[in-house]
């Protein structure tokens, strides 16, 4: 299941990009092009929402296909 998440990208001196994100607690991503900065923060995405669920005694969502049999 894909969520759409707002990101907010800006190019900082020395031509590096910064991901943030008002709607997920700590996402923080860079890289050198903005394609490659939203891949970084897809990817910080899903591992805090992965930790949110646990800490909150929920299988992340990637466990909870598997066990039905999902995309795994």
């Amino acid at each position: 299941m894909e969520q759409i998440l707002n990101v907010r990208v800006e190019k900082l001196p020395g031509g590096v990009h910064l991901a943030t994100s008002d709607e997920i607690s700590g996402l923080v991503a860079q890289g050198r092009t903005a394609t490659e900065t939203l891949e970084t923060a897809r990817d910080a995405a899903r591992k805090l929402l992965a930790a949110q669920a646990e800490r909150r005694g929920r299988p992340a969502l990637q466990d909870r296909l598997d066990s039905i049999g999902g995309m795994g």
